[in-house]
């Protein structure tokens, strides 16, 4: 409820010099109120026509899941999700690894939305994922430490419309 990247804003204003897509990510956690989470999210992230949607990230261990029951943690992800959209006027994406996605998240009230899923080695079992991260261990120029890599489901053209899609821009 109260964390922010250090480097967030940096970040922001070098993803916009460098004609970058930029987006803005929250971790979402059962330890603090979600509204809290909500507000210390819209306070903080910078989330413009053009960008990729905003990102929720849910991986909540399977233990605190049992702890805190499947329905209060989706009933806090669809909070964070519905408030986002409201505030920024574009459908926020899913992250979440492969077995969470379908262990918790495969009901109809999360099939609206697009999925970001993190299974490395093999391609995300579902076919609704617009984006797959397949290591965590990559490297890339500019990258001094290991890195996540991704790959959106498309080419770069597609990626542009996608946007486009997302954000209503004809």
């Amino acid at each position: 409820a109260d964390m922010v990247d250090a480097c967030y804003q940096a970040n922001v204003a070098e993803a916009r010099e460098g004609r970058l897509v930029k987006g803005a990510y929250h971790f979402m956690t059962t330890l603090s109120e979600i509204d809290e989470q909500i507000k210390n999210f819209i306070a903080n992230a910078v989330v413009e026509p053009g960008d990729f949607p905003p990102v929720l990230d849910i991986e909540t261990p399977h233990k605190r899941v049992a702890e805190v029951g499947e329905e209060n943690i989706r009933a806090m992800a669809l909070k964070w999700l519905k408030a986002v959209e409201e505030h920024y006027g574009v459908r926020p994406v899913i992250y979440t690894n492969n077995l969470f996605r379908k262990t918790y998240l495969d009901t109809p009230e999360f099939r609206k939305y697009d999925f970001w899923i993190a299974r490395y080695g093999k391609r995300p079992d579902s076919g609704d994922w617009q984006v797959w991260q397949f290591t965590q261990t990559g490297t890339t120029r500019g990258v001094s430490a290991r890195t996540d890599i991704n790959i959106f489901d498309g080419n770069a053209e597609e990626f542009r419309s996608y946007l486009d899609k997302v954000w209503g821009i004809e």
